[in-house]
């Protein structure tokens, strides 16, 4: 995202929060953003979608973030799973969201209430499949079960927690206790073969809530044009040419390239280019694992016999 669409989305967000999303015309939006109505209409069709694109930016920002703790990582870690719901708390608090998710739940437009439903779903398919990443294959047909149920102990314990509380919530203390509650549930629902929904609710497939591998060649053009944006940052070139270097080479090397790769993504934090980089990161991550797989053992990292 460029900087000066970045700079309306947080403008018309403002707008919203502040005067309400029925009392914000596409005219407010122009004069606080010094932009003219053509440049408006040329990123968003309507005002609808300026306020489903602030959700959906805020949506990636949390999927790249997820994606960067999974470097090196077991899929099955509980702590990394932690870490990863938290981050959708930590994202809706950064950007402002639930005033936003208030206005479409109180809305009567059908276009926003069906776009907050796919929103929703999508983050129950990504919390379903992730408790089969956790308990085993065996858990997967009571697996959207359990996703249901740490949505609802996740939003009632915070609305209790800022209303009867009034402290600052404890995020990772609070998903920690869910977690343990989720075991003894899911042990015993795989145990007892108790389900409710089981695959009944249609969602997301996994496949398609993450992007695929790309080649080695695409790889290399998107490198080559990100290095190609960020004009004299020597820093950042410099480690753009080392990855891609390591990727033309055949054999990357592979604990290297993680190490490069989070200092890559991390010189981009609080930037306006932070989703785009961390993707980045995220698809040279996975393009390494699946390159590695395909090698035979004496050949990871380089080594021949």
């Amino acid at each position: 995202m460029n900087a000066r669409k970045h700079r309306v989305l947080l403008t018309a967000q403002r707008l919203f929060i502040e005067k309400g999303f029925a009392a914000t015309s596409v005219q407010d939006i122009l004069d606080e953003a010094h932009i003219s109505k053509g440049t408006f209409y040329n990123y968003f069709s309507s005002k609808n979608e300026c306020l489903m694109a602030i959700l959906i930016h805020a949506y990636e920002v949390a999927t790249a973030r997820r994606h960067e703790l999974m470097i090196g990582k077991n899929r099955s870690d509980k702590d990394v799973f932690i870490k990863q719901i938290a981050i959708r708390l930590e994202v809706n608090r950064e950007y402002q969201l639930v005033p936003l998710f208030e206005i479409i739940f109180h809305s009567k437009d059908p276009e926003l209430r069906d776009f907050i439903q796919k929103h929703h779903l999508t983050e129950l398919s990504w919390l379903s499949h992730r408790l089969v990443d956790i308990y085993g294959e065996e858990s997967a047909p009571y697996s959207l079960d359990c996703a249901i149920m740490i949505v609802g102990m996740l939003k009632h314990f915070i609305n209790m927690w800022v209303t009867g509380l009034k402290e600052e919530l404890d995020t990772h203390k609070l998903i920690r206790f869910i977690m343990r509650r989720t075991d003894v549930v899911m042990e015993n629902m795989i145990q007892v073969d108790d389900q409710l929904l089981g695959d009944r609710l249609f969602l997301p497939r996994r496949e398609d809530l993450t992007e695929d591998t790309l080649t080695k060649e695409r790889i290399l053009e998107r490198l080559s044009n990100f290095a190609n944006s960020l004009d004299d940052d020597h820093k950042r070139k410099q480690y753009i040419e080392f990855l891609m270097e390591e990727i033309k080479s055949g054999h990357p090397r592979e604990f290297l390239l993680e190490t490069v790769l989070r200092a890559f993504g991390e010189t981009f934090t609080g930037t306006h280019m932070e989703l785009e980089a961390k993707e980045m990161v995220y698809v040279i991550y996975n393009y390494l694992k699946k390159s590695a797989s395909s090698l035979p053992m004496d050949n990871i990292g380089g080594k021949t016999r």
